[in-house]
C-alpha cells in the first residue's frame, strides 16, 4: 500500500493534511458561529454556508486556469498566503451582532475561498504529475486513495479541536457545566435574536418544564419565570454578572464567539505547518515544478508525457469528464448535508447521550487507536520479514488493549452532553480506517480483471448515498415536527454508508480526472471537478430551506430520489463514457452525444 510510491506523494499529502485540518476546524463550528455572533436563523445560516462552500469549490476552476498559464507551485504557495489572511481576519476579536464584524466575516470568507481555489486543485494536479513517470503510472489510483486518506486524517481531528477550544472559552467565562439543563439554555441562546422570548420548540419547553419539576423550582407554571430563576441561580453559582435573561444570553454568545476565534487562530497555525512541509520537502517533487527556469525543458517533457491526443480524442475526453461532473453535482449536494441538515438533526432531533459500545466513537483517543490498529493489521499481513511482522503485531496488540481499556475504564457508561459538531468526526475517521480495505478490495478485483471502471464506481457511490438516507427516513419516523430524541446510532450509521459512497466516488473521481484530462487542460479539468462540487454545495441549501416546512422524512426522500436518478443516468451512458475515455479513438463525439440524448429521452 505504502511501498513503491514517490516520496513527493507523502510531502504533498502532509501539506494538504495541515490545510484541511485548519479548514475543517473552522467548518465544524461555522454554522453555530453564524447563529451565535450574528443571530442568523436556519435559513440565513444555510444560505451563507452554501454560498461559501460553493465559492470554495468553484474557485479551483479559476485557480486551475491560472496555473495552466502560470505555475502550479506558485499558485499553491499563493493560496496558502491568501487563506492565512482570511483565517486571521476571522480570528480577530470583533463586536457581537455588529455590521462591521459582518463585513469582516464576508471579506474573510472570500479570501479563504480564493486561497483554496489557488491551493486545492493545483496541489492535486501536482500529485497526478508524479505518476506521469512510467515507473509509477500503475499506482495512480492507490496514490489518490492515500492522498485522500491524508486529507481526512486532518479533518478527523478538526471537530474535536474546535470543540475543545470553544469549551476553553466557555469555561473561562463560567459557562461550562455538566448540568443537563444548560444544553437547552445554550441552544436557546444560539437560536434566538430576541432574548426576551422563550423557546418555541415543544421539546425544549417540555425539557425545561421537566427540569423545573426535578429541581423543585416552582415558578407558578410560568416557564419564562423559571428560566429567569434558573439563569439567576446559575449565574450566582458561577460568578457570572448577569442581571437579566438578555444579559446572560449576550455574555454566553460572546464567550462562544471567543471560542470560535480560538479555532480560527488554530487554522492559521495549521497553514504555517503546511507551508513549512511544502517548502522543506520541495526536493521530493522538484522535477514536476514548472516555475523554475532551470526546469523549463524538464517541465515541458513532463507536461507532455503520454500519447499525443488528436482533436477528436481531446473532445471525447472533455465530454466524458463533463458528463461525470454533471452526476457529481448531485453527490456533493447530498453528501455535504453533514454541515447542514444532518448537523441540525444532531442538534434538534438526536439524544445528547450515547451508551453501550457506540460511546467510544466520541472518544478521539479510541478512534485514533482503532485506525492505527487497522494499518498495523494490514502491515502485519503484508510484512515481508519476521521483524516487521513482529513490530506490527506489537502495535496491533497495543491498539486493541487501548480500545478495550478506554471502553471499560476511561469512558463512563454513558456519554452525556454530546456536542452536535462531534458527529462530523465520524466521516473522516471512517475514510482513514476504511481506506486500506478499499485498496485491498479493488486490488483483488484488479488481479481478477474485474475492477469496475471509475464511472461505474461513481454510479455505485450514488446508490450507496441513497441507501444512507434510507436510514435517515427510519430515524425520522418517531419525530414530532423537527424535534425528538432519537438514538445517536442512526447518524453514526448514516455517516458510515455515506463514507462508503465517498470512497467509491471522490478519490477515484479525482484520479480519473488526473488520468483522463488532456495534458494541456489538466488544471482546467481539475478545476471543473471542483466547479461541479461547488454547484452541488450551493444546492446543499435547498433541503435546509425545507427544514421545518415539510416532514423530515420527505427531505430525506428527496435526497434518495436524486441519488437514484443520478445513478440511473450514469449507468445508462456507461458504455459511451468508457469508450470515450479509452486510449484508442472512440466513436465521434457528436455521435456519442446523440446516442446519450436518445438514451435520456
Amino acid at each position: 500500500m505504502f511501498k513503491n510510491q514517490p516520496a513527493g506523494l507523502y510531502v504533498l499529502s502532509l501539506a494538504n493534511t495541515g490545510e484541511r485540518f485548519g479548514y475543517y476546524t473552522m467548518l465544524a463550528i461555522f454554522l453555530f458561529y453564524l447563529q451565535a455572533k450574528f443571530g442568523f436563523d436556519a435559513t440565513w445560516t444555510g444560505q451563507i454556508f452554501s454560498i461559501f462552500l460553493a465559492l470554495v469549490y468553484f474557485m479551483p476552476l479559476i485557480g486551475g486556469w491560472l496555473a495552466d498559464k502560470w505555475s502550479f507551485s506558485k499558485c499553491v504557495i499563493s493560496g496558502i498566503a491568501v487563506m492565512f489572511i482570511g483565517y486571521a481576519l476571522m480570528s480577530a476579536p470583533t463586536p457581537v451582532r455588529s455590521n462591521t464584524s459582518m463585513m469582516i466575516l464576508f471579506a474573510a470568507l472570500l479570501l479563504i475561498s480564493v486561497g483554496t481555489g489557488l491551493f486545492k486543485g493545483n496541489l492535486q494536479v501536482m500529485v497526478g504529475d508524479l505518476y506521469n513517470d512510467p515507473r509509477y503510472s500503475d499506482r495512480r489510483d492507490t496514490a489518490f486513495s492515500l492522498f485522500y486518506m491524508a486529507i481526512n486524517l486532518g479533518s478527523m481531528y478538526a471537530p474535536g479541536a474546535a470543540i475543545a477550544l470553544k469549551n476553553i472559552a466557555l469555561k473561562n467565562a463560567g459557562f461550562l457545566t455538566t448540568d443537563p439543563m444548560m444544553a437547552t439554555v445554550s441552544n436557546w441562546c444560539l437560536d434566538t435574536d430576541n432574548f426576551t422570548k422563550m423557546p418555541t420548540d415543544p421539546e425544549k419547553l417540555k425539557a425545561m418544564g421537566e427540569f423545573a419539576t426535578q429541581k423543585g423550582m416552582e415558578a407558578g407554571g410560568d416557564l419564562s419565570a423559571f428560566l429567569s430563576q434558573y439563569i439567576a441561580d446559575f449565574a450566582s453559582q458561577c460568578d457570572i454578572a448577569a442581571t437579566s435573561i438578555s444579559d446572560f444570553a449576550m455574555q454566553y454568545i460572546s464567550a462562544f464567539s471567543t471560542g470560535c476565534s480560538y479555532a480560527f487562530a488554530l487554522a492559521c497555525a495549521s497553514l504555517i505547518i503546511s507551508f513549512l512541509i511544502y517548502i522543506f520537502g520541495r526536493k521530493t517533487y522538484a522535477h514536476i515544478i514548472t516555475d523554475s527556469k532551470k526546469n523549463t525543458s524538464a517541465a515541458k517533457t513532463a507536461k507532455t508525457t503520454g500519447p499525443e491526443l488528436t482533436p477528436a480524442q481531446t473532445k471525447q475526453r472533455v465530454v466524458a469528464l463533463l458528463l461525470v461532473f454533471a452526476v457529481v453535482i448531485f453527490f456533493w449536494m447530498v453528501f455535504h448535508q453533514n454541515g447542514q441538515t444532518l448537523t441540525e438533526f444532531a442538534k434538534s432531533c438526536t439524544s445528547p447521550d450515547s451508551s453501550s459500545w457506540t460511546r467510544i466513537g466520541f472518544n478521539l483517543w479510541a478512534l485514533t487507536a482503532i485506525w492505527i490498529g487497522v494499518y498495523a493489521l494490514f502491515s502485519f499481513i503484508q510484512s515481508a520479514t519476521a521483524k516487521s511482522r513482529a513490530i506490527s503485531g506489537v502495535i496491533l496488540a497495543a491498539c486493541v488493549a487501548a480500545v478495550a481499556w478506554i471502553y471499560v475504564k476511561a469512558t463512563p457508561d454513558t456519554v452525556v452532553g454530546i456536542d452536535p459538531a462531534a458527529y462530523q468526526q465520524f466521516n473522516p475517521f471512517y475514510v482513514v480506517a476504511l481506506t486500506p480495505f478499499s485498496l485491498a478490495l479493488f486490488g483483488w478485483l484488479a488481479k481478477k480483471k474485474k475492477e469496475p471502471s471509475a464511472p461505474r464506481k461513481i454510479g455505485y457511490g450514488m446508490v450507496m448515498a441513497g441507501a444512507a438516507y434510507v436510514l435517515m427516513v427510519f430515524a425520522s419516523l418517531s419525530l414530532v415536527g423537527t424535534n425528538g430524541d432519537v438514538s445517536s446510532n442512526w447518524l453514526i450509521s448514516t455517516y458510515l454508508l455515506l463514507t462508503f459512497a465517498e470512497l467509491l466516488l471522490s478519490p477515484m473521481g479525482i484520479s480519473f480526472v488526473s488520468k483522463v484530462a488532456p495534458p494541456k487542460l489538466k488544471g482546467a479539468m481539475m478545476g471543473g471537478w471542483f466547479a461541479a462540487t461547488a454547484i452541488g454545495n450551493y444546492l446543499v441549501s435547498i433541503p435546509m430551506l425545507l427544514w421545518g416546512k415539510i416532514p423530515t422524512t420527505m427531505i430525506w426522500a428527496i435526497l434518495i430520489a436524486l441519488c437514484l436518478l443520478s445513478a440511473a443516468f450514469i449507468f445508462s451512458i456507461m458504455k459511451k463514457l468508457e469508450a470515450a475515455t479509452s486510449d484508442a479513438p472512440a466513436e465521434p463525439v457528436a455521435d456519442a452525444l446523440e446516442t446519450i440524448e436518445d438514451d435520456a429521452i
